[in-house]
């Protein structure tokens, strides 16, 4: 049955490029992303698959109940965009001005929607139930994932799995982890009030700017100087705001930033360092400061044993012809919440498009489509392959 399941899979190519596309010409952001919700259920309508609507916000869940019996099992995609300008000069071009899909999530929901397609053909020879999770807001924390679970989103699921299309990896190339896959991913801002005045007479006041710069500086001596080089951590800043006009010295800056790291005990050992780098910076300069750090999403960590079980699976998927155990890479993923309350495993699927290397977040991001019925048949393999590895 396997197989046929792949050709039917290569057979709904064009459909995959279509819908992906359709997407990808009509983004919404994160928390608004109504019209894709609606598009997404619309698809299940049509195909008479039961599924609910408005879990956790704008998440979308369908069960597609087998002939035979077998495990719940839950595969995930995500469906917001970015607020980023398409610069693309293709006809898939997005539509909506500022935003785009610049990760692959367009992409991520064709997978879904095309396995519902060809699974619902084989329904009756289907072991167990597959849980379509299409879940909104990855990209901003607090997410989508923590109130879709908080809505049932897992209820009698017995196993997770999600991939990733990774533009900066080869086609044919599967990469997972048996332990932490993506680092925990949390926010900061800080604002820093001087005394603005005349550009001319810096003396009379407390430049903004200049202690905002020299917060820049010093927030990076924190990996560099203060954290173990044995441990992994980033401190980026993000945003720096400030002043309006040449002449006039700034009394107010804003600094924005995301901290990364892969351990609880680091990223608390940074909160307390840049609060304290902030504190002092300010004493010293006679200016007051405010900090707001947001702790976003927890690092990714894998089930050692489902991780296993994706690789042996992906071994059965004839244009993978690279499969990888990888150290974790810095970007954040809100799968991490699934992980935390079932077991499973992400993966990311190599979508590198040759000519378009740009990477992730980019204006000019675009992803190989071949790799689309590649991920797909990567997640129902790894569906299959846990029915029969929880049966042994």
């Amino acid at each position: 049955m396997l197989h046929a399941i792949h050709q039917a899979i290569d057979q709904a190519f064009p459909d995959m490029v279509s819908i992906r596309r359709y997407l990808h010409q009509h983004p919404e952001l994160s928390f608004k992303e109504f019209k894709t919700a609606a598009y997404i259920a619309e698809f299940y309508e049509q195909l008479g698959i039961p599924y609910e609507t408005k879990v956790g916000g704008n998440g979308v869940i369908a069960k597609l109940t087998g002939g035979k019996p077998g495990k719940t099992i839950a595969l995930r995609a995500d469906f917001d965009a970015l607020p980023i300008q398409d610069e693309k000069d293709v006809p898939y071009k997005s539509t909506v001005p500022g935003v785009m899909h610049a990760c692959g999530h367009d992409g991520h929901t064709a997978i879904l929607l095309t396995l519902a397609t060809v699974m619902k053909k084989f329904q009756d020879q289907l072991p167990g139930t597959i849980v379509f999770l299409h879940q909104h807001a990855e990209e901003y924390a607090p997410g989508g994932a923590k109130p879709m679970i908080a809505a049932g989103a897992l209820q009698e699921v017995d196993a997770v799995f999600g991939t990733h299309l990774w533009a900066t990896v080869p086609l044919g190339t599967l990469q997972t982890a048996k332990n932490i896959l993506m680092a925990g991913a949390d926010r900061f801002e800080i604002t820093i009030q001087g005394q603005g005045g005349h550009g001319g007479y810096p003396h009379e006041t407390k430049d903004a700017v200049v202690i905002g710069a020299q917060l820049v500086t010093q927030l990076q001596q924190i990996v560099s100087r203060k954290i173990d080089p044995l441990d992994t951590a980033v401190v980026t800043i993000g945003v720096f705001e400030a002043g309006n006009t040449f002449n006039i010295i700034a009394d107010k800056a804003k600094l924005v930033g995301t901290v990364r790291y892969l351990t609880k005990e680091v990223q608390e050992k940074i909160i307390v360092m840049i609060e304290q780098i902030v504190s002092g910076t300010c004493l010293a300069h006679e200016a007051s400061y405010s900090f707001h750090y947001e702790k976003g999403y927890p690092p990714l960590t894998n089930h050692a044993s489902e991780a296993e079980l994706v690789m042996k699976a992906a071994k059965e998927v004839t244009e993978i012809n690279q499969i990888e155990e990888v150290i974790p890479v810095m970007g954040g993923e809100d799968f991490a919440y699934y992980l935390m309350e079932r077991p499973g495993a992400y993966f990311f699927t190599g979508a590198l498009k040759e000519g378009n290397e740009y990477p992730h977040h980019h204006p000019r991001f675009d992803f190989d489509e071949r790799a689309i019925p590649i991920a797909a048949k990567a997640l129902i393999q790894a569906y299959f392959s846990y029915q029969q590895y929880k049966s042994e």
